[in-house]
């Protein structure tokens, strides 16, 4: 059975998806969840492009696989597209988009690599992030995961911040990539999402005509663990459809 590799999204580590390794592996399935960019336990890049970053989530998975990338996540798995398409045999994009930083997010995604190294800690940008990243009903109603998230962006080591900042900053567009690639797709997206609206899912969509397209209620832009029963029940979903 073919292997699925869950890319997490910044500022997070591969916990953000527990829920969904619980649930796949109990279903039968054999999931990866590699930490990336210097997140979690793995180290830094050398490099602070997208190709660094997704080379050295290819190296250990080894042989074609179903990618599922939230955010940050996506855009890895847009670059494994570009770099290695033989390696993706189904492609799961979530709370992500395929368009380049316009110039003003990209000017603010190096200010802020620049302030994390400079103030040495992550607290202040969990403070600014939280309420990007988790929809609305999840601040006013769940705070459990609210605190799981503060304390996932409290651990990141500044330099893995600034690397994945610099590294997105650069990423190209990829409406293109997407329209040559013809394997097996799903778009999924919080329905609270503000940082990447059903707009730019609709993009996705349009550039791949075979992708099925899915939206989580209540969930902002880290669906799988705001809404993670409803992420998991979609993922299967196509697994069972694709394999």
């Amino acid at each position: 059975m073919t292997h699925l590799v869950l890319l997490h999204a910044f500022p997070v580590n591969r916990h953000l998806w527990d829920d969904q390794v619980e649930y796949l592996t109990k279903a039968g399935r054999r999931v990866l969840t590699p930490d990336v960019a210097g997140f979690g336990d793995s180290q830094v890049p050398q490099e602070a492009t997208m190709t660094a970053l997704a080379e050295s989530v290819l190296s250990p998975v080894g042989q074609p696989s179903v990618f599922a990338g939230l955010s940050m996540g996506g855009y890895i798995l847009m670059e494994i597209l570009r770099l290695h398409p033989e390696m993706v045999s189904g492609a799961v994009f979530m709370d992500t988009k395929a368009s380049a930083d316009t110039e003003e997010a990209r000017a603010q995604r190096l200010q802020v690599a620049d302030a994390v190294l400079a103030a040495g800690q992550t607290r202040d940008l969990a403070d600014a992030m939280l309420p990007k990243l988790l929809g609305e009903t999840t601040r006013s109603q769940n705070a459990p995961v609210v605190d799981r998230v503060r304390g996932w962006i409290e651990a990141a080591r500044p330099e893995a911040v600034a690397t994945a900042q610099r590294a997105m900053a650069d990423r190209p567009d990829s409406v293109h990539t997407l329209r040559r690639y013809e394997g097996p797709a799903l778009v999924v997206w919080g329905s609270e999402d503000t940082i990447s609206p059903a707009a730019d899912q609709r993009v996705m969509l349009d550039a791949m005509p075979q992708a099925v397209g899915r939206e989580i209620p209540e969930s902002g832009h880290l669906s799988a663990v705001e809404q993670p029963s409803a992420v998991n029940d979609v993922l299967l979903e196509v697994l069972s459809d694709w394999q």
